[in-house]
């Protein structure tokens, strides 16, 4: 039977998944981030797995089914589903098309080193710890190569173009501006991808296979598989051809057997065997007919994500008072600002997988890479840098694209009123008192108007109403005192609900005659 054409059926699905999971990632203008990540995201593993545990519903549920794909038919997900498996089958055709080294080996399986690496991140999960995860997740280190290497890449390009278009008054692009960019994350993006492109190169998917948790526990379950690839010995003429392009190095030519725990079930063997020597077989009988396993390639083939992008800007206020003189008390921050709706510190860190897919999508880009701030467990999860910019008042696309629950999903309605922190003031560190000169720039920011003017020397000063700050930070993203804030956000151990302010307050704005600056 003629199996040849499954390698161009996995082609296209793959592609069908890694193209629209790479653009919730790229994506800027975060519309489409916000509409289907869910969907898009619902096979990912891991994320899938937290998810369900956090919420326990049908709607995390899809490592259940990639589960079931995997007692069926083997490791679809690694072939198919998995966006770094893709990857890596993309580096692997660079790999052919550029260089002189075509042919693959035969690797090692390295069976106890890959279940004691599997059964220290299990552990370190269930005893609060991520850091296992983080580190090793296909997903992602998927997402945090995508938005700290290509990302930039790809705004970059969008900048030029734009900016082209601008000369023929032209202005359906617009340029993005990125705030900063974290030298410890995009240091272990760039070392992970090139370990990557070298374990390719040279050992193809060993990475699956041996440092992968959700390769090696898919192999597992894939050794009782029902339907599985063989090698029917009495039509295989020993050629070779199979294990030249087996990419997980799980042939064994002399045997004539196939090690179906490390194989992903990419079918290059199908499209290279002259002789129908490879075949499907399953524990009821011999073979499988070939129209039943097309038939259940072509139903993945129907998890086409159609998709169109709206273009639009965000505008950020720009500080334009300068202080002359240095703030001298330093900030004491205790406790750490995480983001709206993920309760506490203790729940966002033991869910995240820090996979910066919020990252990606935060359009203040007030979200950026810990280092150390949270601890060792919690490196490379997102923080709320007030120093970068600000939470905004009307937006919640954080939990929204949230794959794991870390971040709960909310209303609109319910996300202003969630209380992160609340705001501290620095007299000391004010220019009100140390250049005895107006300022108001963070009361002109705050969204609730918590932070408001008061009379102070013929002139006015910042008060805090704290039963009204919900710890966005634009008050601390305004204020100009350097090097030093006047005011700042300190974190709440678990997030509070804030009083909605009285109307007459939210209306109260300042005449243009009395603007400060």
């Amino acid at each position: 039977m003629d199996f040849s054409h499954l390698k161009k059926i996995r082609t296209i699905v793959s592609l069908l998944f890694f193209i629209p999971t790479s653009f919730l990632f790229l994506d800027f203008s975060f519309h489409f981030a916000e509409t289907f990540s869910k969907e898009i995201l619902y096979l990912q593993f891991i994320p899938s797995i937290i998810s369900f545990l956090s919420l326990a519903g049908v709607a995390a549920a899809g490592f259940i089914f990639v589960i079931i794909l995997t007692l069926l038919f083997g490791r679809i997900y690694c072939s198919s589903i998995c966006p770094l498996g893709t990857l890596q089958d993309i580096i692997s055709f660079i790999k052919r098309k550029f260089t002189k080294r075509k042919a693959y080996k035969r690797n090692v399986d390295f069976v106890k080193s890959k279940y004691i690496i599997l059964l220290l991140v299990i552990i370190l999960f269930f005893s609060g710890n991520i850091i296992g995860i983080s580190l090793l997740d296909p997903y992602s280190n998927f997402g945090r190569i995508i938005s700290h290497l290509f990302k930039p890449i790809y705004i970059g390009a969008n900048n030029i173009i734009s900016s082209l278009l601008e000369k023929f008054n032209y202005y359906s692009l617009f340029p993005y501006e990125i705030k900063t960019i974290s030298l410890i994350s995009f240091s272990y993006s760039i070392l992970f991808f090139l370990g990557i492109i070298s374990l390719v190169y040279y050992k193809g998917r060993l990475f699956c296979n041996t440092l992968c948790p959700v390769g090696v526990m898919l192999g597992a379950v894939s050794k009782i598989s029902l339907i599985k690839i063989s090698i029917d010995q009495n039509h295989c003429t020993s050629c070779n051809s199979c294990t030249r392009v087996c990419k997980a190095g799980c042939i064994d030519k002399e045997e004539k057997n196939i090690d179906f725990s490390r194989c992903v079930n990419c079918f290059n063997c199908f499209a290279v065997c002259p002789s129908g020597g490879i075949s499907f077989k399953n524990q009821f009988s011999k073979k499988v007919n070939p129209s039943t396993f097309s038939s259940t390639r072509r139903n993945l083939l129907k998890r086409t994500v159609a998709f169109s992008a709206l273009l639009s800007g965000v505008a950020i206020s720009q500080i334009k008072i300068i202080p002359e003189k240095a703030s001298t008390i330093a900030v004491p921050k205790k406790n750490h600002v995480t983001p709206p709706g993920s309760k506490n510190l203790e729940y966002f860190n033991n869910n995240c997988t820090a996979c910066h897919f919020c990252i990606s999508a935060c359009p203040t880009q007030v979200l950026q890479p810990a280092f150390l701030e949270y601890g060792v467990s919690g490196l490379f999860q997102p923080k709320m840098d007030y120093q970068t910019s600000f939470c905004n008042f009307d937006c919640k696309i954080c939990s929204d694209v949230c794959p794991t629950g870390a971040i709960k999903v909310h209303s609109l309605e319910n996300k202003q009123t969630i209380q992160l922190g609340i705001a501290k003031f620095i007299k000391e560190n004010c220019i009100v008192e140390t250049e005895k000169t107006e300022c108001g720039a963070c009361s002109e920011h705050c969204p609730t108007k918590a932070v408001k003017m008061g009379p102070y020397e013929k002139i006015t000063i910042p008060e805090v109403y704290e039963e009204y700050c919900i710890g966005c930070g634009a008050c601390e993203f305004a204020c100009p005192t350097k090097p030093h804030k006047s005011i700042y956000v300190e974190g709440n151990v678990q997030h509070k609900i804030a009083k909605i302010p009285p109307k007459e307050t939210l209306e109260n704005q300042l005449k243009e005659d009395e603007f400060p600056f």
